[in-house]
């Protein structure tokens, strides 16, 4: 993997898709940003993060050998990685928010930002992760929390970027292997909230109460709702209240 260490930039996936529009790698890049001035989260979420106190970082890696409709095990890798890499840290009551975020108790720690590039078929994956590892205070994101407030100690960021790096490629080679039905199973047992009535908001407003039972190969939330039907959901369709 090259990684390209930056002292500022809007935004690592926005720099890291023209990096390799520009260039091709054929290898994986990481970019790291020491500063991330307009960093995303979904939804079009703002992130915040204070300079050189968090990894704010985007890797390219190329899988054209992944069916399309399988994208959604990037997903499942990368907040796998991420949840065993904070374990390892020490971090307690982890666990995945749907899709991709990570939370500490019921507050976040961890986004993931996985866009597509898709040429004759998906040819890649720029997958942005934004880790709040020494920032105590938060004025702008007050359901967040950091491994420093989790844990009661600092850590230097380099050490936390190894380590994800090398629980990432972990779970890319239980992706390579095909070992999609096991990893799919990981991820549902780490989901928040899974299989307890929680409330749901569609985008229109409307509330309403269902029971999350596991996700959909290509992504989709599965409820079971009051009348005992299960439906899928996507990301635009729902937001879970907690």
């Amino acid at each position: 993997m090259k990684i390209v260490k930056l002292n500022a930039t809007t935004s690592t996936n926005s720099y890291l898709r023209s990096y390799t529009k520009e260039l091709s790698p054929e290898a994986d890049v990481l970019v790291w940003a020491i500063e991330q001035r307009s960093g995303r989260g979904q939804r079009g979420a703002y992130w915040e993060a204070q300079p050189g106190k968090n990894l704010t970082l985007s890797v390219f890696k190329r899988v054209e050998a992944l069916p399309i409709d399988k994208s959604f095990y990037i997903t499942m890798a990368t907040s796998l990685a991420v949840f065993e890499a904070l374990e390892a840290l020490g971090l307690q009551q982890l666990s995945v928010k749907w899709p991709n975020d990570i939370l500490a108790g019921r507050k976040k720690i961890c986004g993931v930002l996985i866009e597509s590039i898709i040429r004759n078929g998906l040819t890649g994956v720029i997958i942005g992760v934004g880790l709040n590892v020494n920032q105590v205070h938060f004025s702008k994101a007050p359901n967040a929390t950091s491994i420093a407030l989790e844990t009661g100690r600092y850590f230097d960021l380099e050490e936390v970027l190894n380590l994800l790096i090398q629980k990432f490629y972990k779970y890319v080679e239980r992706i390579v292997s095909g070992a999609f039905e096991s990893l799919k199973a990981e991820y549902e047992s780490k989901l928040f909230r899974k299989d307890k009535a929680s409330t749901f908001e569609s985008p229109s407003g409307e509330r309403f109460t269902g029971i999350i039972k596991q996700v959909s190969e290509t992504g989709k939330l599965i409820l079971q709702l009051e009348d005992e039907l299960h439906k899928e959901f996507d990301l635009k369709e729902l937001k879970l209240l907690y």
